[in-house]
């Protein structure tokens, strides 16, 4: 595939955004791509809304895993791109159809110029949630190919078109969602007396929630919770009778996060005595850190840079990643590519510069020969 080829393939999945485990066009797109390139050295597998493509090496002793994510996010798109999303409320606001159109440059050049060992290009669905890499790691289905390494990218708003960061040991957070449902017992706004009002209870829960990061975690060590969403009553002279808190918590430990929900299970106790309520939690999707194999980073900073592409280090961050249920199972690490856009990640007017495309064909093409 030349560039051109690659660019469209990108507009074309750019206009197709599905949630997670409703990639149905994208995968029926990806699967026609797929099948126009030379089959003497693939074999393909459907897993949901998934797929798995082996490059059959030469003379294979081992097996290279590369994944790439494939959903979209409930936002919509306001680029004003001529390929805008034609899915409404839709869109690859994560950088997704730049993931997967670099892992079909990959996989057609490997297939075209086979290496030693096996590749598995793996295209992940529902990686926005509700998370798609533990569940295809329950399935055993990667156990038939038997992966030495697997690795992965992200695109970087933030850097420019060129410059690929990583670093050893933790890239990204343990991540968590939250979800708090308060009951009590609505009434008259006149007798507040006679009910059990749940926008102050699920206010003043949301004051003292803080208390458990800055007087149950260890300063030394890093956590967070947010509270992004607040929903409660109904009409300004009745008093609500429920509340909902939407959030998130994260930290750079596992052994945090069950420190976290511990702490956070015995405020609901406290709060269900002392306001004389009920409330439900629910964890929703949580993701493990991405937690990056040495040898591996150092080998690829010598690839980037022989390319003769920038290397940066990079910061640990709170983003939250299902690829570090990969890592967790194998070795291997996830790496930053700069698309040097104005706007970040999830934000509607995300818009990467398509020359990163070929910056991250080469450099993970060039990491699996060096393997």
């Amino acid at each position: 595939m030349n560039t051109d080829q690659l660019l469209q393939v990108r507009k074309d999945l750019h206009q197709i955004p599905e949630l997670g485990f409703q990639e149905f066009k994208t995968q029926e797109y990806l699967l026609n791509v797929i099948k126009n390139m030379d089959q003497s050295n693939l074999e393909i597998e459907q897993w949901k809304t998934g797929i798995f493509v082996l490059v059959k090496g030469k003379n294979p002793s081992r097996t290279i895993g590369y994944r790439t994510d494939m959903d979209g996010l409930p936002i919509q798109e306001q680029t004003g791109l001529p390929y805008t999303s034609i899915h409404p409320s839709n869109m690859h606001a994560c950088g997704h159809d730049l993931h997967m159109t670099i892992a079909l440059g990959v996989l057609d050049r490997l297939a075209h110029n086979p290496i030693e060992e096996n590749v598995l290009i793996v295209f992940q669905p529902a990686e926005e949630g509700p998370g798609g890499a533990e569940p295809i790691l329950a399935s055993k289905l990667l156990d038939k190919w038997q992966l030495d390494m697997i690795f992965a990218l992200h695109i970087a708003p933030e850097l420019p078109v060129g410059t690929i960061s990583c670093r050893s040991g933790i890239l990204f957070a343990n991540t968590s969602e939250l979800y708090l449902d308060f009951t009590g017992k609505g009434g008259h706004a006149a007798y507040p007396h006679l009910t059990k009002d749940m926008i102050v209870t699920a206010s003043a829960f949301v004051t003292q929630l803080q208390q458990i990061i800055s007087r149950r975690v260890d300063p030394l060590d890093s956590g967070v919770i947010t509270i992004g969403k607040m929903t409660a009553g109904s009409v300004q002279n009745i008093i609500a009778e429920t509340a909902r808190l939407e959030g998130t918590i994260r930290t750079l430990k596992p052994e945090t996060m069950n420190q976290i929900k511990n702490q956070l299970e015995q405020f609901i106790k406290g709060f269900e005595i002392s306001a004389d309520c009920k409330i439900d939690v629910d964890y929703g999707a949580n993701y493990y850190q991405v937690e990056n194999t040495d040898r591996y980073v150092k080998q690829f900073s010598n690839v980037v840079t022989s390319l003769g592409y920038s290397y940066i280090d990079a910061n640990p961050a709170m983003t939250g990643e299902d690829f570090g249920y990969f890592l967790k199972e194998y070795p291997g690490f996830m790496f930053w590519l700069g698309v040097d856009s104005a706007y970040g990640l999830h934000h509607s007017m995300l818009n990467p510069k398509e020359g990163a495309i070929e910056v991250g064909v080469n450099s993970v093409v060039e990491m699996i020969r060096s393997l």
